[in-house]
């Protein structure tokens, strides 16, 4: 069984996921302002998949017959970014979110939460997974430019691969 202690951490972390989905949806308008339609559509597939974090998380706690206590979500950083300064706000984000998953893991290991552990390995996959792909479109930027040509490219690639985050973020939710 679940204790208390862990309980909320993981309530705490449903929080951050929600707020990431904010965030996300902030930079998705903010790409839409600078009529950058795939940038947009990446980061607002970004969105969903940080909603569907949060409820992997309320799920588990739920099957463990613990309180999922929702707590307020503060509004994303306002201020005008290029799209090179969203990528590397992303990247601080995402790697923020690391931490807390990794100190999530140290606490059920702590706790010799085995369950909590092994539900929580997926969150350290995706984390590596999301931190690579946004220092290779950060990378990609930096080279390539975010003006002109070089930016109409990768915001063209960004389309593309919304178009796969949500073919998996529909996957995911319509499952079994």
């Amino acid at each position: 069984m679940i204790s208390k202690e862990m309980a909320a951490a993981i309530n705490a972390q449903i929080n951050r996921e929600f707020f990431s989905a904010y965030y996300y949806l902030g930079l998705s308008a903010k790409a839409e302002d600078a009529n950058l339609k795939g940038t947009a559509a990446w980061f607002l597939a970004k969105h969903g998949e940080e909603m569907g974090h949060a409820l992997k998380m309320y799920h588990y706690l739920i099957d463990q017959e613990a309180p999922v206590e929702l707590s307020t979500v503060d509004a994303p950083p306002a201020g005008t970014q290029n799209v090179v300064e969203m990528f590397e706000s992303t990247l601080h984000h995402e790697r923020g979110v690391t931490r807390a998953i990794n100190d999530l893991v140290d606490q059920a290991l702590s706790e010799k939460d085995h369950a909590t552990n092994v539900f929580l390995q997926w969150f350290i996959t995706e984390q590596i997974e999301e931190e690579a792909t946004v220092s290779d479109i950060l990378g990609r930027l930096k080279l390539f430019g975010d003006q002109g040509q070089g930016l109409l490219l990768i915001d063209n690639e960004l389309a593309q691969l919304a178009q796969g985050m949500n073919t998996t973020i529909d996957a995911a939710t319509t499952g079994p």
